[in-house]
């Protein structure tokens, strides 16, 4: 039977309103933060798409630039369905305070599924907070991936410290990532959970995640001019299924 769900989040951000806009209500800017790949049809009533394997159906039911955006999702046949509420507020100094709010309903293994969301909705949240202080303006290429399923969570966060060549690790340290096959990367831990590991560098933002269905994935938004999106998803990928190919 499906279950109803709420989480809600609230942070205070160095973005305008319109900044923060452009990052929660257009599909690019959705893209270079968020998961999957985002589209947002500008309007009441607008269509939006958000594919993440396969494409969740949903509708702009609240579009006031910039100050709030909701998009209801479809309901699927198990009964669960989605809702994304954001609400902007502008502050002193050209900041600004964002308030988000996850509900709907949840169907199958409806628990699972809200432990995960519970640990994920903040990281991604954060992300967000990342995303305009570090990058505001600019729009990401995106590589999000599935590797394979490892259901010990231990074994997974553990395999990423070794094939990335981190040792104990906190948030703020400077680190040197040396993936095999993939260029090194100088950066700072900017998060880290049960399920989630996160470099910030200059010009990229890395995640390293054990999703909830025992999936290893990858979510990384890179910023260079010059990033090519095929060359590094055939990298990472070559990298994320020789990390656990043993697993």
């Amino acid at each position: 039977m499906p279950q109803p769900f709420e989480i809600v989040q609230e942070m205070d951000v160095e973005a305008t309103p319109e900044e923060v806009w452009d990052a929660i209500a257009t599909g690019p800017g959705v893209d270079s933060w968020f998961l999957g790949h985002m589209e947002i049809e500008p309007r009441q009533g607008g269509e939006v798409k958000w594919t993440m394997g396969e494409t969740m159906p949903a509708t702009v039911t609240t579009w006031d630039p910039p100050n709030r955006i909701v998009t209801t999702g479809t309901e699927f046949p198990d009964g669960s369905r989605h809702e994304f509420d954001y609400t902007v507020s502008a502050r002193e100094g050209g900041s600004s305070n964002v308030r988000y709010v996850h509900s709907g309903m949840l169907g199958g293994d409806w628990e699972a599924e809200y432990e995960a969301m519970q640990e994920g909705d903040p990281m991604y949240f954060f992300k967000l907070a990342q995303y305009l202080k570090h990058f505001k303006g600019r729009f990401a290429v995106t590589v999000e991936m599935f590797g394979p399923v490892v259901q010990d969570e231990d074994q997974v966060m553990a395999g990423y410290r070794r094939a990335l060549g981190l040792g104990d690790v906190a948030v703020g340290d400077r680190v040197s990532l040396t993936p095999e096959g993939v260029a090194p990367i100088g950066g700072e831990i900017d998060c880290i959970s049960q399920h989630f590991l996160g470099v910030l560098s200059d010009d990229a933002i890395y995640r390293f995640i054990h999703a909830f269905t025992g999936a290893t994935m990858l979510g990384h938004h890179f910023f260079a001019p010059d990033a090519n999106k095929e060359q590094l998803e055939a990298e990472w990928r070559s990298w994320l299924n020789r990390t656990f190919a043993e697993a």
